[in-house]
């Protein structure tokens, strides 16, 4: 979809998400309103050539900006330079905001961290408004972070703050993307999710998982667990709280680090609602040292979906 008529393009920014799977952008007014979505497939080569053809055809497809702003999935350095990306095999130090100011001429990008984006999104204009200290937990094939304190973006000191689903919480564990073994994305993350739910499946238990899986327990995935959920399936419910305790002991990991006021989950997992998020508040207050003592922190669902990454880019690209 293009953008709206009546010279909106001038002033409004654009902002584009790049996801391991589709390379989704939007067109932002001052106001913060999006104006208008485009999207196209994120390149199944995912040379760097490649990534920077798909962003520009997403720009193009907006009609263009004088500012734009990306949220790509890796590590990226103060100067917008793509350094590692664990979801993009053989993207690596890919000059990101150089490389688009030269093929985009008269336009100024910002490149920022894809998780970071969307927390800043979901303070400015979503979940998290009216908390100064806030941390987004991102839930999809990884976990992502964006670290709000004190109503400023915590980047580090070279723009790497929020890589937390590396965070390792049981060394003995099952090997990530990353090298290691047992990172928390491990565990709390959609494909972690999978996993659980395969390992009940092989043990007989999730009948109603293995069911929506066609029949198959090795193709379940954390979809089933969620639908069989929302159907009542007393197996699928008990799968998501074992879930749900490994989520939380991460984020009481963060609140000792951080000591936010708000949580903010997101990533397609958080579509289960309060199937998720009840056992989760009550697995982080059995875990966190000291909670009746504490403020309680509020654990709450994102509002604004698949495009936060892509909203959040564009009001980073407005800094």
């Amino acid at each position: 979809m293009g953008p709206s008529p009546g010279g909106a393009a001038v002033t409004a920014t654009i902002g584009v998400d790049l996801g391991g799977t589709k390379c989704l952008g939007v067109l932002l007014d001052d106001e913060g309103r999006v104006l208008a979505e485009h999207r196209v497939p994120t390149p199944a080569s995912a040379t760097p050539g490649a990534i920077v053809d798909a962003i520009i055809e997403v720009v193009a497809g907006l009609g263009g900006s004088a500012r734009v702003g990306v949220g790509a999935p890796g590590l990226v350095d103060g100067d917008g330079v793509l350094r590692f990306a664990p979801n993009l095999p053989g993207v690596t130090s890919l000059a990101l905001r150089a490389e688009l100011e030269r093929r985009l001429p008269g336009t100024t990008a910002r490149v920022d961290n894809d998780a970071t984006c969307a927390g800043w999104a979901e303070w400015r204009v979503g979940a998290a408004r009216g908390s100064d200290h806030v941390l987004l937990i991102t839930l999809g094939t990884g976990i992502g972070g964006g670290i709000v304190a004190g109503g400023r973006l915590e980047r580090g000191a070279n723009g790497f703050a929020g890589e937390i689903g590396h965070m390792v919480v049981d060394p003995h564990g099952p090997a990530c993307v990353c090298g290691k073994r047992g990172c928390w994305e491990r565990f709390a993350s959609g494909s972690g999710l999978g996993r659980l739910a395969r390992e009940a499946a092989q043990a007989g238990r999730g009948r109603r998982m293995v069911a929506l899986a066609g029949g198959d327990p090795e193709a379940v995935r954390g979809e089933h667990v969620t639908r069989a959920c929302a159907e009542g399936d007393a197996e699928a419910l008990e799968v998501m709280r074992q879930f749900a305790w490994w989520l939380a002991l991460g984020l009481v990991n963060l609140a000792y680090a951080f000591d936010p006021e708000t949580f903010v989950i997101g990533g397609g997992l958080v579509e289960a609602g309060e199937v998720l998020l009840e056992p989760t508040r009550a697995a982080f207050a059995d875990l966190l040292a000291g909670s009746a003592y504490r403020p309680a922190v509020a654990i709450v669902a994102a509002q604004l979906g698949e495009r936060a990454g892509a909203i959040g880019a564009a009001l980073v690209a407005r800094e």
